[in-house]
């Protein structure tokens, strides 16, 4: 599957930067963030993302093509996550996979067992303008 194109702020872009080069490059997760901060078709100031982009901090809901479970995520950074309260690390797998996505794609889920699990965006329920609280 093509991964669909994302639009990424510049602040969440230079935040994350500062997250990679903190963790270091040979950490989980780093690889993915990477290879989605660089293939960002559009890069924003905070005031002009529209409401239906995935930012840090955005909470959001999606829904599992083949169940139609649906998951209420916070999209967050490594120190915040907490998957028994839905949120997830930009550094999971998930995480990465959702920055930048506009309501109505979908993306792969790689899930516990080998399983890819397809999730498409229904909302962006909460999207803060600024990124929300930095710190590492």
């Amino acid at each position: 599957m093509t991964a669909p194109s994302i639009i990424l702020t510049r602040l969440d872009v230079q935040r994350l930067e500062q997250l990679i080069d903190r963790v270091g490059e040979s950490s989980p997760g780093v690889e993915a963030l990477q290879r989605e901060l660089d293939r960002a078709e559009e890069v924003v100031g905070h005031d002009e993302v529209p409401a239906t982009v995935v930012t840090m901090n955005s909470s959001v809901h999606c829904r599992e093509e083949s169940s139609g479970k649906d998951y209420h995520l916070t999209l967050v950074y490594p120190k915040d996550a907490n998957a028994d309260q839905g949120k997830i690390s930009i550094l999971a797998p998930v995480g990465s996979a959702l920055l930048g996505l506009q309501v109505g794609q979908h993306i792969d889920w790689p899930a516990p067992g080998g399983k890819t699990l397809k999730l498409e965006l229904l909302s962006v329920e909460a999207q803060p303008k600024d990124g929300g609280p930095f710190t590492l």
